[in-house]
């Protein structure tokens, strides 16, 4: 078996030049992605980079206009039908229904896989055990926490125990309990040898979950890379500046030649650490113009730093990959 075959095998998910526009809005201009079986690859953009986008065309529910993509081996324009029975997708927004009961809701998608009534009552079990929702099962929908609702939707995305699953966006809206809650099930999910495809907005979820990233931005990859490693490409350190008036902000942009983007906060400015002379050149600077500086921090860059780093302008420019599958 030559050395491409056995790539695409290990391949669960695979995308080459996708496009796709609405009308005269190119949402996606070319996307290419891969995720190797039993990995989670989170795709990370802004509002409107074409991250659902992408997941409908994987997930089949819409077609791209070129390009192609395979899910589980098989094409998802031509076998769609057979793309279906090997995912598992949780949208943004919850599928379960309110008017019905935890196990209600479980045995009910149970049967629209054609489970057969004692299998459908005990797979909704076993999920209701696994998600950590048996002391609520008799309870009604309606009455369930963000956090016992979104557990309730992955279930439900489970109940056909797929082999890759598409989680777009699970936690928006949940509170860090609840968020770390889900995240403990999407590990074990991992463990257990799923493959995961993770759109989120939470840039700390993609550290804490994926074993790569994707960065789109205007329709386009912009980076394709673990997450350790995408933070060694922004830089080594780096140096915020807590300045003691808010007012000075500008004025110490000006100086330092930074971007509005520098800033983390109110009265804060952030930029990557050249050298062991950087703060000291740095600090003389800002004395000089009479911008008094009240707290210094150094820190190691965080998948923020990267996200503002390559989606700072509308049109970026692809970082080198190094040693991604992508």
């Amino acid at each position: 078996m030559n050395g491409l075959h056995s790539k695409a095998l290990t391949d669960s998910i695979s995308a080459r030049g996708l496009v796709k526009a609405f009308g005269t809005t190119r949402v996606l201009d070319g996307i290419d992605l891969t995720v190797p079986t039993g990995s989670l690859l989170a795709l990370l953009g802004p509002n409107g980079s074409g991250k659902t986008t992408t997941v409908r065309i994987l997930t089949t529910l819409l077609r791209p206009d070129a390009g192609s993509a395979s899910v589980g081996g098989f094409d998802v324009s031509r076998q769609g039908a057979a793309v279906r029975r090997t995912i598992g997708l949780t949208a943004q927004q919850a599928t379960v229904d309110d008017l019905l009961t935890g196990r209600e809701n479980l045995e009910l998608f149970a049967g629209l896989y054609h489970l057969g009534r004692r299998r459908a009552r005990q797979r909704a079990q076993e999920l209701l055990d696994r998600f950590d929702l048996a002391g609520a099962a008799g309870r009604r929908v309606a009455t369930y926490s963000g956090g016992m609702r979104r557990r309730l939707d992955l279930a439900a995305s489970m109940v056909s125990e797929p082999r890759i699953l598409f989680l777009d966006e699970p936690t928006t809206g949940l509170d860090p309990r609840s968020r770390a809650e889900l995240w403990a099930v999407i590990r074990d999910l991992l463990a257990s040898g799923t493959t995961i495809l993770l759109t989120t907005q939470y840039l700390e979820e993609a550290d804490q979950l994926a074993d790569r990233v994707v960065v789109i931005n205007g329709g386009r990859v912009v980076a394709d890379d673990s997450p350790a490693a995408l933070k060694r490409q922004v830089g080594a350190e780096r140096l915020v500046l807590h300045l003691a008036r808010g007012e000075d902000l500008p004025r110490a942009e000006a100086v330092l030649g930074l971007p509005p983007a520098s800033r983390p906060g109110p009265g804060g400015l952030t930029l990557g650490l050249q050298d062991s002379d950087h703060l000291r050149r740095t600090l003389d600077l800002l004395h000089r113009d009479g911008i008094p500086v009240e707290r210094v921090e150094l820190r190691t860059p965080t998948l923020d730093d990267v996200f503002f780093t390559l989606t700072a302008a509308t049109a970026a420019t692809p970082l080198p990959r190094s040693g991604g599958t992508g």
